[in-house]
């Protein structure tokens, strides 16, 4: 075994007398070679034993062998690989107080970070080690405020994580309660989307503000959502007994507070609940609380309960907060409009479906359609129409998400691209169940265009904004392999000459925008590759297809066309030893003696295994233009500058 992943090894289960034996002989040199991360594949040896708690062998490996007590490296916590991250950080993380002493005494910086700007400070916040919180703050000074690069700080991830005892210390210690993220979220939602109310208690006594988000959301949103009941009731709890007082003190009369900014103010009288939040944000939390109940936790009854207390803020004291008119009535859900009434929300219990509506339109009221949870609990409640069959209910709701998300998030996220994945998945499995006598039946050729047509529209509109398309490239490559699957699934559905032409032109659309996904491919190139039969967690279209190809061909794709290592599709279509495919591409143009970056031909790409080379016939579709073309390029004659530049392009095709 080679001597550095033998004292990786040694130090992982440390094994100091190993180690000793395996370093003790050797000169300094060799010692701090074996004692390096540097080309051994693994991390440093002291990054291993400090997250493991070696402290004798931490204090070897610094003292005896010259190991780098600030050398970072991959090291692995609870599954998650975490990159950069020096021995400190590790020790700290795991809670190795002892270790975390001697490596700081050995001069390690205590503010030195991972590779997403994570401190040792934030890794004991996170795991709640608040021994070695109180270690490198108290005693070394280290910084609170350093944020990873989320901009979350060490207060932020202990209200996260609920560990009070470190919020509290933290807060002592001066922390700045009001810092946000990037994405403009402070401590306070982190804590309200933890549960945690003792921490939000110790929050608010530190002047902590009901700030919102990037996306409008305050703490008190963040804790409906996530459906922590005991901090909803706590936040709103002032803003109701105010309510009451008002009633009780004074009479409706000309004058009187506007009943929505009722609750705004944050001192309290004494005996009387503080108030953190407005009538209409009380009204709004416990709204979007029932919506939780219904989706996140199925208690359709827990849910009546808090639309019952809202519905009643709504109309006490006969100073209204009526509900906003919706501009139109959504078919995804089934034209359904929110109840205005008490007897209308009562008559909700005799109906648990029309209830799993009304949390949809309460979501998408409150949240907004820019907010990641309205289009996936859109999506969840499709899914669970189509596991029960119903299939036209499921698309329509998911066709609406995918409106939604097309309409609000950046071209390409991830959401959008399990929305169209999970519209092929499940055409795929509708289609196969055509046989069996099914609802299948019911799909057709507008439900499998109309998402071909928003997929197009996706790559258009990621084309405009894309910035690099080597980086972009893995979300490029899903996205054209899911357009693809839809193309293959269109086959199996009929259609008429002019649904043909809109097909076709939508896949010309497609080409036209020349997208490239992994290495370079194009459309065809992943057509007749078979990792593009690879899309998601469940079989769709089985590639290299032949159908596939041919459209493409027909829509004007160009067969002769190059990746970056300079591959046509019949290059790859060789690898994969498809004769069809190999066929119709050549009897398109595609010529058999273009060659890669590599000097090969698709012909010498064949596998004799699997397909024999004399079934494959090259000279019959090799022209004179072709011998003539590589025989300048073999007999390194000069041309450039005295042929025209198309017979440039296609001798250095050759």
């Amino acid at each position: 075994m080679d001597l550095r992943l033998a004292v990786y090894h040694a130090a992982r289960e440390g094994k100091l007398r190993l180690l000793q034996k395996l370093l003790g002989g050797r000169s300094a040199a060799e010692r701090g070679e074996a004692t390096s991360g540097a080309g051994a594949g693994v991390g440093p040896p002291l990054l291993i034993a400090a997250r493991h708690g070696h402290r004798a062998v931490v204090d070897y490996l610094l003292e005896q062998c010259g190991a780098r007590v600030g050398e970072g490296g991959p090291v692995s916590f609870d599954g998650e690989t975490i990159e950069g991250a020096p021995p400190l950080w590790a020790a700290s993380a795991a809670g190795h107080l002892p270790v975390v002493r001697t490596l700081l005494e050995h001069g390690a910086c205590v503010n030195q970070t991972t590779r997403t700007n994570s401190t040792p400070l934030r890794a004991a916040c996170f795991d709640g080690h608040l021994d070695v919180v109180r270690y490198l703050v108290g005693e070394c000074g280290a910084d609170l405020e350093v944020a990873n690069r989320h901009g979350h700080t060490c207060l932020m991830i202990a209200c996260y994580k609920g560990h009070a005892d470190i919020a509290r210390y933290l807060l002592a210690r001066g922390a700045d309660v009001g810092r946000r993220s990037l994405k403009g979220n402070t401590a306070l939602h982190d804590c309200a989307e933890s549960g945690s109310l003792e921490i939000l208690k110790l929050l608010l006594d530190a002047q902590a503000r009901m700030e919102k988000d990037g996306y409008g959301m305050t703490p008190l949103l963040a804790a409906s959502v996530t459906g922590h009941t005991n901090i909803v009731e706590y936040l709103v709890e002032g803003a109701l007994q105010q309510e009451e007082d008002e009633e009780e003190d004074e009479p409706a009369a000309e004058g009187k507070k506007d009943p929505s900014t009722a609750g705004l103010s944050s001192s309290s009288s004494s005996g009387q609940p503080q108030v953190y939040c407005t009538r209409e944000a009380a009204v709004e939390a416990l709204e979007l609380l029932g919506a939780t109940f219904v989706d996140k936790k199925r208690d359709l009854l827990g849910a009546l309960k808090h639309w019952r207390r809202a519905m009643a803020l709504r109309h006490q004291g006969g100073h209204d907060l009526a509900k906003p008119e919706p501009q139109q009535l959504v078919l995804a859900y089934d034209y359904s409009r929110e109840v205005s009434s008490m007897e209308e929300l009562d008559s909700l219990v005799t109906d648990p479906d029309e209830m799993r509506m009304q949390a949809l339109l309460i979501r998408e009221r409150i949240l907004g359609p820019s907010h990641p949870d309205t289009s996936y609990y859109i999506r969840y409640r499709g899914a669970v129409y189509a596991d029960s069959g119903n299939f036209e209910r499921c698309i329509n709701l998911w066709k609406y998400a995918l409106e939604m998300q097309q309409g609000n998030l950046e071209p390409l996220s991830p959401m959008t691209a399990s929305s169209f994945l999970s519209f092929a998945e499940l055409f795929s499995y509708v289609l196969q169940d055509r046989s069996k006598g099914t609802l299948a039946t019911q799909l057709g050729f507008s439900d499998l265009m109309g998402v071909l047509g928003k997929g197009v529209r996706e790559v258009e509109r990621a084309l405009l904004h894309r910035k690099d398309p080597i980086a972009d490239s893995v979300q490029f490559t899903k996205a054209l392999a899911i357009i693809l699957h839809l193309v293959f699934l269109l086959e199996k559905v009929e259609c008429s000459p002019e649904q043909e032409h809109l097909k076709r032109q939508t896949i010309y659309r497609l080409l036209k925008c020349n997208p490239r996904g992994k290495n370079g491919f194009t459309p065809l190139h992943m057509a007749v590759d078979k990792e593009t039969t690879t899309v998601g967690r469940y079989p769709v279209g089985k590639f290299p297809s032949l159908h596939v190809v041919n459209l493409l061909l027909e829509c004007g794709a160009d067969p002769d066309s190059r990746d970056y290592d300079n591959n046509t599709p019949l290059h790859v279509a060789a690898r994969n030893n498809c004769p069809l495919v190999m066929s119709a591409l050549m009897e398109a143009g595609a010529h058999m003696d273009a060659t890669n970056a590599f000097k090969q031909t698709a012909y010498e790409l064949l596998d004799e295994k699997f397909l024999p080379k004399a079934m494959m016939q090259p000279f019959n579709y090799v022209t004179l233009q072709c011998l003539a073309a590589r025989a300048l390029d073999r007999h390194k004659i000069p041309y450039k500058g005295f042929i025209p530049e198309e017979l440039e392009a296609f001798i250095e095709l050759h």
